[in-house]
């Protein structure tokens, strides 16, 4: 027992001076049993690193102690784990000591342990040179993992280290057949290989291609493999490094006609790399006769739906090359050719028609009747066309009557009662904090922690403490002033009034945060931010002084509306308890009170509001009178607003609002204060943090002007800046109360041009409740997008696929008004200038506008549209504007 304890006293000393030959010495005389007898003292002193400063005394023990610690173990598991830990990754002993102090194994652990180290993730960073180094000496089977033959490839392709190529080091490697067909099978490798296998003479691709003409890689199941892979689909980079080992390989005709089955899915499916690949490779088969009529019709049919329109094209011209080398087969490709009638790309639709009309003429009943039905897809002055040029019946019926189609209107929602038990609040907490919420739910949670606080502040507290655990305030110590600093700065929603329920929050603290509100800020949402925050502040501070029973600003409806009954029956609540109102959540609860009655019969002479206000003066208390007064007298005007520049953008400035009374908290009367375009100008943390902008509609109920102007500046980023998630709120702002003015139309404007779909998604919505509403102002969103579109604000491309996608769900007269009012404004620079500086995407703008022309019956003249048509050439902004000028004069498009 002596000498192990001197060799395991020697070899410690070793490894923490980091002389990794006398370790290696050391373990080389050393028998399994004083090996494992040596475990402990290096467990302990791996322990002991880990608690160390990263020094030089570390960094040289750490090698060595990896050795050591490897060969001392015994298991192939526990070795395998140890060569792979964490803590040991970043500074490990080489390959070359590895082997070396783990080479005297038996070769089936040294398999074993190979094999481990090679099903190891990436992130393991096993080097391959030891796995390999484990294979070689072991004789076991090549492993066929990502991380080895990953490992393997880089090893291949490490040219600067000698000087063959891939190709001569790929025919020495004994290992080569199985460890490319292994790269077949990894899934998402791609990623890893993209770059890996590289270009150049001396690339990955030229050199397998060679081995499969050589003979030493099976041609067929190499090729097959491709396939398989491509069939797959999966990440581009997978397709894309599988798709160039394929063209490598130079497939024969024989190969390419076998796998036709094979290039028919690819074209349907594929990415559009791949489908353009296999759709190159079956017209070729079908211009020399060795595709089917039928097989040709069934590629077309998975083809001209794509979205890519250079493939529809690609597939059009190919049926067109077939049908005048074959004219028999007009009875199979036809009707195929018809189905890119219903293509949304109206001149995909005409050159389908062309072709039809070209090689109709000998075609069977049969087959006529067919075209027949598909040319009902055709746009309607192509269906008109159709009808006068192939004689088809039944493919002119227009509908005499337009009926524009747009999303039923919102119904109003009521904000149910806060949970009546704590453990059921404490649930709905959780969720709030896990996930946010809407204006409901967040109101009907904060109402319920003052609810269950007034009744037993304690059971809420015990209930609430697994809620917040992983909070990281929930456990911080009270002494220190990080928790005061971060909820004086901003409460951050509900979590200032929870960390006051356990105890985080300071009485001086919240006074102070409730008597001086927010320090001075300019930024433009200030106003909003601080309303909202100072009703928070309030409603913890009061936990600590004087509860209060619930709160009086709870909204009635989630628009944030509050009906004046219910109010006035707070009220006189709070005056048979004899408990204080707060002066936030009163000034809340008058901004939120609905002081009109759309619901009141027409004869009814007395209003909801009316009555409200005889019996808030009944009361007898300041605030029911102050209640009364607010409901019987005109409430604050908007204030003027006026149109700014800024760059591309076009801003507004709001002037002061009057009419908030004098008695209002600090906090609600900077409501009042002008916006400026300095102030929208500058950025502030609300601009980042987007959590709270929903409930800003709520604070003013009614009056979404004021909000979307302040919202302005970072909705235009979406579209000018290309920013992400901005335009989230357009869909609340549509949905809310009040007038929809300037501030709204420019807010949904710039949303329509946004750089990313679900942003452009977010306005159409916001469109559509618009026109379902009757608030939207057509012409004048038109007039916005048309002067943002010639300041170069807002791209014709974006702008189109939003208008698209609103007129597909139905909207056709909507946005054939939008479009009249917004296409002059660019096609009068055309016809001034001869080309337009936004000109990119105009011709799709100008294909929308045709087709809801043509469903609308839209007839009359668009200033500048004729000099647009009379360009010379058929690009797709002059053909559509034809289009669009033979629909408007009621001619047959052209």
């Amino acid at each position: 027992m002596s000498g192990a304890v001197s060799a395991s006293e020697a070899l410690l000393g070793a490894v923490r001076a980091g002389r990794m030959g006398e370790a290696a010495g050391l373990l080389d005389g050393m028998t399994d049993a004083e090996r494992r007898a040596c475990l402990p003292a290096l467990k302990d002193l791996r322990k002991e690193l880990r608690a160390a400063p990263w020094d030089a005394a570390s960094r040289r023990a750490y090698p060595t102690l990896h050795a050591a610690g490897a060969a001392c173990h015994t298991g192939a598991a526990w070795t395998a784990t140890w060569l792979t830990a964490a803590d040991l990754r970043w500074s490990q002993a080489s390959p070359g000591v590895l082997l070396h102090v783990l080479g005297d194994r038996e070769r089936d652990w040294l398999g074993d342990v190979a094999h481990r180290l090679a099903e190891r993730p990436p992130l393991a960073q096993v080097p391959y040179e030891l796995v390999s180094g484990l294979v070689r000496l072991s004789g076991c089977p090549v492993p066929t993992t990502e991380t080895y033959v990953v490992g393997w490839i880089e090893q291949v392709g490490s040219l600067w280290q000698r000087g063959d190529t891939i190709l001569q080091r790929l025919r020495q490697d004994p290992y080569a057949a199985e460890l490319v067909a292994a790269v077949f099978e990894i899934p998402d490798i791609g990623n890893r290989l993209d770059w890996l296998f590289g270009d150049g003479p001396d690339s990955w691709f030229d050199a397998l291609a060679q081995l499969t003409l050589e003979g030493a890689l099976d041609r067929k199941a190499t090729v097959d493999a491709c396939v398989a892979r491509l069939l797959r689909g999966g990440v581009p980079s997978d397709c894309r490094v599988f798709l160039r080992l394929l063209t490598a390989l130079e497939l024969t005709r024989d190969e390419e006609r076998e796998r036709a089955a094979d290039w028919l899915a690819l074209a349907s499916d594929a990415t559009s790399t791949v489908a353009s690949y296999a759709q190159s490779v079956l017209g070729s088969l079908a211009l020399d006769g060795e595709l089917t009529p039928r097989q040709l019709a069934e590629m077309s049919g998975g083809v001209l739906f794509r979205p890519e329109k250079k493939l529809v094209r690609a597939q059009l011209v190919l049926l067109g090359k077939a049908l005048r080398r074959d004219p028999s087969s007009a009875a199979e490709l036809l009707p195929a050719v018809a189905q890119a009638f219903g293509h949304e790309d109206t001149d995909v639709q005409e050159r389908a028609l062309k072709l039809v009309e070209r090689h109709l003429a000998g075609a069977s009943p049969e087959v006529r009747a067919e075209v027949a039905h598909a040319a009902e897809e055709l746009s309607p002055g192509l269906r008109v066309r159709a009808t006068q040029t192939l004689g088809l019946d039944g493919t002119d019926r227009m509908p005499e009557h337009y009926a524009e189609l747009l999303p039923p209107l919102p119904e109003p929602a009521r904000v149910p009662p806060a949970p009546d038990s704590a453990v059921e609040l404490a649930e709905e907490v959780g969720a709030l904090l896990a996930s946010g919420g809407d204006v409901a739910a967040f109101e009907r949670t904060l109402d319920g922690l003052v609810r269950h606080a007034y009744r037993d502040r304690n059971a809420l507290a015990e209930a609430l403490k697994p809620v917040v655990a992983r909070r990281w305030w929930a456990d911080a110590d009270p002494q220190y002033t990080s928790v005061e600093k971060y909820f004086r700065a901003d409460p951050h929603g509900l979590e200032v009034v929870l960390a006051t329920l356990l105890g985080q929050m300071s009485t001086a603290t919240l006074r102070k945060a409730v008597e001086h509100g927010p320090t001075a800020d300019p930024c433009v949402h200030s106003a909003m931010a601080a309303a909202f925050n100072a009703r928070l502040w309030e409603a913890a501070y009061r936990l600590r002084t004087d509860p209060l029973p619930f709160l009086l600003a709870t909204p009635t409806w989630g628009s944030g509306l509050l009906e004046p009954d219910e109010l006035v029956a707070r009220l006189d609540e709070y005056r048979r308890l004899g408990a204080r109102p707060g002066a936030a959540d009163f000034t809340q609860a008058l901004l939120r009170v609905r002081r009109d009655d759309h619901a009141a019969a027409a004869t009814t002479a007395t209003t909801a509001a009316a009555t409200a206000a005889e019996q808030a003066a009944a009361l007898g208390t300041a605030e029911g009178n102050r209640l009364a007064l607010w409901l019987t007298t005109a409430g604050p005007s908007m204030p003027r607003s006026s149109r700014r520049t800024s760059g591309p953008r076009i801003l507004l400035e709001l002037g002061e609002l009057d009419g908030l009374p004098g008695e209002f908290p600090p906090a609600f009367r900077r409501l009042g204060r002008p916006v400026g375009l300095f102030e929208a100008r500058a950025y502030c943390a609300h601009y980042w943090d987007r959590a709270e902008r929903h409930h800003w509609l709520a604070v003013v109920p009614g009056r979404r002007e004021l909000v979307a102007a302040r919202l302005l500046r970072e909705l235009s980023s979406v579209a000018v800046e290309d920013t992400r998630g901005n335009a989230s709120v357009l869909p609340l702002i549509a949905e809310a109360p009040g007038e929809a003015g300037e501030a709204v139309h420019l807010c949904v404007a710039y949303g329509l041009g946004a750089r990313h779909p679900e942003d452009r998604l977010s306005a159409v919505d916001a469109l559509l409740v618009l026109a379902a509403r009757g608030q939207l102002d057509a012409e004048g969103l038109g007039a916005d997008l048309g002067q943002l579109m010639r300041r170069g604000a807002v791209k014709p491309l974006r702008l189109a696929e939003s208008v698209r996608t609103a007129a597909t769900t139905g909207a056709y007269a909507t946005v054939w008004e939008i479009l009249r009012a917004a296409l002059p404004v660019l096609l009068a620079d055309l016809a001034t200038d001869g080309a337009a500086a936004s000109a990119r995407g105009f011709g799709e703008l100008l294909a929308v506008a045709a087709e809801c022309a043509e469903r609308t019956g839209a007839r009359g003249h668009m200033a500048h549209l004729g000099q647009a048509a009379d360009r010379r050439g058929s690009s797709r902004l002059v053909t559509q504007a034809r289009r669009l000028r033979a629909t408007l004069d009621h001619e047959v498009a052209a």
